[in-house]
């Protein structure tokens, strides 16, 4: 997402983030006018990306409310500082209460340049996830006890109140921001059929974070079930997985399989054998010296890498790289395998892990190569489709530019028979922290390799990523994902070299 400073409204950036399941990230340490306005503007268009233009108001309502309570917030930290005052001992938050609003509202922008040069920042965070609109506001300040009571004792009291006019008529303390403001936020939920339950104020030792949670409207959400379950069944064009990869997965399914068996069967594919050669020989296997046998290939790379390779390798085959569309999926795709490999290589060392992982990362945007194999009779016959079920021209429209691509993906990935762990890492690699247990490592490595390359590529910031697996892998600061960014981007330009010479 651009830096608020641009105050210029990326909707390409927007529709990504969108289509991705990436958290847009509006940071701001004194929360200016235009600041306010362009956090608007950013909402406006990511409600109407997602078909929800009429939330508009009643949710920039929100968001500004909330933001504007974490800026008071943060103002009260550097004021309670500056006075010497504990903000946790109630006499001296009783005593600093007392002047607070005066003071502050007569010197703001000594307390703002107070709360910038302390980094104490407001971020806005819209993200949509699971079918769920999340917008979030954080500041990076623990709130008190005393301010989590009198929050919660508003929103409570919010309850019995249907109407603005009837909040209104109560007598609400005005000295703290969480007053009227919240009481409306409330009533603007109401207003578009949520319940105060959709609001939360989470509080953590560094952060507090106030999100609303919106359900995306369920008839679109069935719609695109729907569609991506029907591109799936009437993808013609895409035929079973070859007859010559399923022979070979059986016979390493089989447990009387010999090596030797295996090897005899790929190598009766001239040109299987020799790209399977070439990727094992690529630096993804590290192997010692070169192999110019696909026997030797099946020993050193061990039955679980060949059978992973042969995954990706009938893939290829089958979705081709005749496009430049295509060609740029498919270069992305190797990068991500290529990032995935190293951060299982570098942080978890384990070998299973590594060969699942590649694959994981060449295959995890097979649904986006799908649709741009689509032919022209097939967008007729699902746009008549449409029409037929009553589902909206800009379901499809959606569904097309990318939304629910991880899930076509994976439907195509069960149609071949492909195993739960690859599915998984298709379906998931936008979500990892819904992953099984047991698929965990692999969602979450696939994810944080496809990040790096959207990080490298300068389409998402460092805010945008998942703090989950990044603190998985260790990664706490911009930094550290910077320097390990380097290192595998050498590697890989390294890689592609070897290859081609």
């Amino acid at each position: 997402m651009a830096t608020a400073q641009e105050l210029v409204v990326d909707v390409s950036r927007i529709k990504k983030a969108i289509n991705s399941g990436i958290p847009l990230t509006i940071t701001s340490y004194t929360l200016p006018h235009e600041i306010e306005v362009y956090i608007e503007e950013v909402l406006e268009t990511f409600l109407k990306e997602l078909g929800q233009a009429q939330l508009k108001d009643y949710l920039s309502y929100c968001l500004r409310e909330l933001a504007v309570n974490a800026k008071k917030a943060n103002t009260k930290r550097v004021y309670f500082m500056e006075r010497g005052l504990d903000l946790n001992n109630p006499e001296d938050y009783k005593l600093g209460m007392t002047n607070f609003k005066q003071e502050t509202m007569e010197n703001i922008g000594h307390y703002l340049q107070l709360q910038k040069e302390k980094g104490l920042y407001i971020k806005v965070i819209l993200h949509v996830k699971s079918q769920i609109i999340n917008l979030e506001v954080r500041n990076n300040v623990a709130i008190t006890k005393t301010e989590l009571i009198r929050i919660h004792d508003k929103l409570a009291r919010s309850r019995q109140y249907n109407s603005l006019e009837e909040a209104l008529t109560q007598v609400l303390d005005d000295s703290e921001g969480a007053g009227l403001g919240l009481v409306i936020l409330v009533l603007m939920l109401k207003k578009i059929g949520l319940d105060e339950d959709c609001f939360d104020i989470v509080a953590s030792d560094t952060e507090t974070i106030a999100r609303i949670s919106i359900p995306l409207d369920q008839t679109r959400v069935e719609n695109l079930s729907i569609l991506s379950q029907a591109i799936v069944d009437q993808v013609t064009s895409l035929p079973q997985f070859p007859d010559n990869i399923v022979m070979i997965q059986k016979l390493i399914n089989d447990p009387k399989s010999e090596m030797a068996d295996i090897a005899r069967q790929i190598s009766m594919d001239p040109a299987m054998t020799a790209d399977l050669l070439k990727i094992v020989n690529s630096a993804q296997f590290m192997l010692s010296k070169k192999v110019d046998s696909i026997s030797e290939a099946v020993k050193m790379v061990g039955i679980r890498g060949i059978k992973n390779l042969l995954y990706s390798y009938g893939t290829q085959k089958i979705l081709g790289d005749d496009t430049t569309d295509k060609r740029i999926l498919w270069d992305h795709s190797y990068k991500t395998a290529f990032y995935a490999y190293n951060l299982a290589k570098n942080f978890r060392k384990d070998r299973n892990l590594l060969d699942d992982v590649y694959v994981g990362g060449i295959l995890h945007d097979m649904g986006k190569i799908i649709f741009a194999n689509v032919h022209p009779d097939l967008l007729n016959k699902i746009k008549a489709f449409c029409s037929e079920k009553g589902i909206p021209a800009s379901t499809f429209e959606d569904l097309s530019a990318g939304l629910n691509h991880a899930e076509i993906g994976a439907l195509i990935a069960e149609k071949w028979n492909f195993p739960d762990n690859l599915v998984s890492a298709i379906r998931l690699h936008h979500d990892p922290n819904v992953a099984p247990t047991e698929f965990k490592d692999l969602v979450e490595t696939v994810y944080l390799a496809n990040m790096l390359c959207e990080y490298e590529g300068g389409t998402i910031t460092f805010d945008q990523i998942d703090k989950k697996p990044l603190t998985s892998f260790g990664i706490t600061n911009e930094n550290q994902l910077e320097a390990l960014l380097d290192k595998f981007a050498a590697g890989f330009k390294r890689e592609n070299q070897r290859v081609r010479s």
